[in-house]
């Protein structure tokens, strides 16, 4: 362990144990003596146009779950109207102080987090967003800050303690002992108050768990756990009683105390939370209408005759004073006119504390005191805590622990599997070598290869349910995407191994295919093979599409495709040439070719028509045997009832099963699962980021 990564952690054990001391677990400034470092978020002139939305079936909740603004729209180009959600918004959030942005429903708050926190593309907003002066690039942002979204995104299978320490072991670095990173979550616990409810899963809504206001807590402390430099929150205290909500409050606070940023949207504080807030931003339809600390409301709005009474909120006044004036024909103009003529700003910022130290010092010294508990060192901030087998690890026992408290899910699967497979077994039992029993045997393959697709169907909903997680976890680099990818491959395996094993257990004696042992050990790995290319097909489509009913529509219709196209309705050489490509890409065609390997190219030579069996199935199966074997005399060719007229390697050649072994055709389908899970990873990294347009 470096000397700076054990230094940063004994810091930040003596900042806890401060905090212990203090009685309510805060650490005062006063109380640690530590070198002062000051951080200034300036933003100037921020201004955000976009054009009207359009209904869409791929937008992301994640990104644009926030409120859009109600501002006027105007034209923008040649014949475009543009609708303006920020309009020259400016001011500056400050370390050891909350700035909370205020403003009623539509009027831009969530919109100004997401340009703060860099959540919006560089070529849609204007102005500027500097941290100490420079400019913040993302990579840096992202590891220095936090954001807190608007809606509850967690584990539902999770205890509350299990869902922090997770979020620990993403954040917070490997040279951090488990002891240690153990403590910080039960720090945490009691920070928020939820030491009751520690053991209690989140739940939803078929589970119950924790309630609201305790969920809510729980997705602030998932994202404060690493300590950060910048803490950006959409409506923290939404969904909170009063009590709760100050408690929140408190604690952001104490985080803003310790040397932290902090910029939160709120609706409507209370008084005893607006003492705790040291800077407040009103927005109206996008402008600012009051940029101020909270004494000064009172003066603000006197100038326009409107007085609050001692003892009042002046917040809750000043949003219904707004809302009224958004109400009339002039709208907030003289608020907007009255806020850029106000002198207080001026003065307020001649006489604020020192100019703050340049931002890679400021941030080299945050590190050295134990501020970001990241493993870095002072001169590089490293862009993810941990290595990427840590991080595999960690999503793997998430996964198996979900995984684990939802068995009805493989329970489901797996009944429908082996339902599947008795009703196929006592159908198609003990088939015969005849004709019929050739063309049975194709059913059956058809059949057995078509349902381990289709039921893969169930791997679409994990992603498209976790996506909203992943895409917040992502955004602040837990971990990474091909963490994430190989985890969610590995996961997958055990029960494709048990489902495969099954079916084939319960059909392949049964229906008595050849082959021997040696015969069932491949038709297990095939069977393998169809779920795991099957899976990864699902996976991949799960990251494509936003909706499970549009997902399962579209599995349906591919894998159809698929079948018609696998050789068993027409063979290869029947398909006409502008479909030949079709038929490669099937994914139904390798598994098939390969049973069908298994089956008739076991024993080459083994006979399947002999003589008059020939026959079967047309008219001339009616007339006698001796006339059947006169008619096949004729022919010139010395036939009996016991010659052999078709062998396992003429069906095969039939079906024109020719151009690769059985071998070649499962390490197709395993590669077919592999390259799935390539283009899945590909979705994640082309699709999530993160960014309004």
């Amino acid at each position: 362990m470096s000397t700076a990564s054990v230094n940063a952690a004994d810091t930040y054990d003596e900042l806890q144990t401060a905090a212990d001391d203090n009685g309510n677990g805060s650490a005062t400034v006063g109380s640690i003596c530590r070198p002062a470092v000051h951080y200034v978020l300036a933003f100037h002139d921020l201004t955000y146009s976009v054009k009207p939305p359009r209904r869409s079936l791929y937008r992301n909740r994640v990104v644009e779950a926030s409120d859009t603004g109600t501002g006027v729209p105007h034209a923008h180009g040649e014949g475009v109207r543009m609708k303006t959600l920020l309009d020259g918004i400016s001011g500056e959030a400050r370390e050891g102080e909350i700035m909370a942005i205020l403003g009623a429903s539509g009027a831009g708050k969530s919109t100004l987090i997401d340009a703060l926190a860099n959540r919006i593309q560089h070529e849609s907003l204007r102005g500027t967003v500097t941290l100490n002066g420079d400019a913040l690039d993302s990579r840096l942002l992202r590891v220095i800050s936090a954001y807190v979204m608007q809606d509850d995104l967690l584990h539902p299978m999770l205890t509350v303690a299990e869902t922090l320490m997770y979020s620990a072991e993403f954040r917070l670095p490997r040279s951090l002992s488990p002891s240690r990173k153990r403590s910080r979550v039960e720090a945490l616990i009691d920070q928020l108050g939820l030491r009751a409810a520690a053991n209690t899963i989140i739940g939803d809504e078929g589970r119950r768990g924790v309630s609201g206001g305790e969920r809510r807590r729980v997705s602030i402390g998932i994202d404060i756990i690493h300590d950060p430099i910048i803490l950006f929150l959409d409506e923290p205290t939404s969904g909170l009683d009063s009590t709760s909500a100050f408690m929140v409050v408190k604690v952001l606070q104490r985080i803003a105390r310790s040397g932290s940023v902090v910029v939160m949207s709120i609706h409507q504080p209370s008084c005893r939370i607006l003492g705790l807030l040291d800077r407040l931003l009103f927005l109206s339809r996008g402008r600012t209408v009051y940029y101020g600390p909270p004494a000064a409301l009172p003066r603000f709005f006197s100038e326009l005759g409107l007085l609050i009474p001692v003892g009042a909120n002046p917040a809750e006044l000043a949003l219904d004073h707004i809302r009224e004036l958004e109400g009339t024909l002039a709208g907030p103009e003289e608020l907007v006119e009255l806020s850029r003529s106000w002198s207080w700003q001026e003065k307020t910022l001649s006489a604020a504390s020192t100019v703050p130290l340049p931002l890679k010092e400021a941030i080299g010294l945050s590190i050295a005191r134990g501020k970001l508990v990241s493993g870095a060192t002072p001169s590089e901030v490293a862009t993810y805590a941990n290595p990427w087998w840590v991080e595999v690890r960690v999503l793997m026992r998430r996964g198996f622990t979900n995984t684990r408290r939802t068995p009805e899910l493989f329970l489901w699967r797996f009944g429908t599997v082996v339902v599947t497979a008795f009703i196929l077994a006592t159908i198609f039992w003990r088939l015969d070598d005849t004709q019929k029993g050739v063309d049975e045997r194709f059913s059956f393959f058809v059949i057995a290869i078509s349902t381990m697709f289709y039921t893969s169907a169930d791997a679409l909903p994990v992603f498209v349910k976790e996506r909203d997680i992943f895409l917040r976890e992502t955004a602040h680099n837990a971990y990474r995407r091909s963490s994430y990818t190989l985890c969610n491959t590995i996961v997958c395996f055990p029960p494709l191994a048990v489902l495969s094993l099954a079916f084939a257990a319960i059909t392949f004696f049964a229906v008595g295919l050849a082959g021997g042992a040696e015969g069932f050990v491949f038709f297990v790995l095939i069977v393998f093979a169809s779920f795991w290319a099957g899976s990864g097909f699902v996976t991949f489509l799960s990251g494509v599409v936003p909706h499970v009913i549009l997902g399962y529509t579209v599995v349906v219709a591919v894998l159809a495709c698929f079948l018609r196209f696998s050789g068993f309705y027409i063979t290869r050489d029947r398909i006409p040439d502008y479909w030949i490509w079709f038929h490669y890409i099937s994914l139904v065609k390798y598994p098939y070719e390969a049973v069908m390997h298994n089956e008739f190219g076991a024993d080459p030579g083994k006979c399947f028509t002999r003589g008059a069996h020939m026959f079967e199935g047309t008219p001339m199966a009616k007339l006698p045997l001796e006339t059947q074997l006169n008619v096949l005399n004729t022919m010139g060719v010395n036939f009996n009832s016991t010659s052999c007229i078709t062998t396992g390697a003429d069906i095969l050649a039939k079906q024109a099963v020719d151009q690769l072994g059985k071998w070649g055709c499962l390490w197709v389908a395993v590669a077919w699962g592999f390259l799935f899970r390539v283009f899945f990873y590909l979705t994640l990294v082309l699709g999530s980021k993160n960014k309004r347009r």
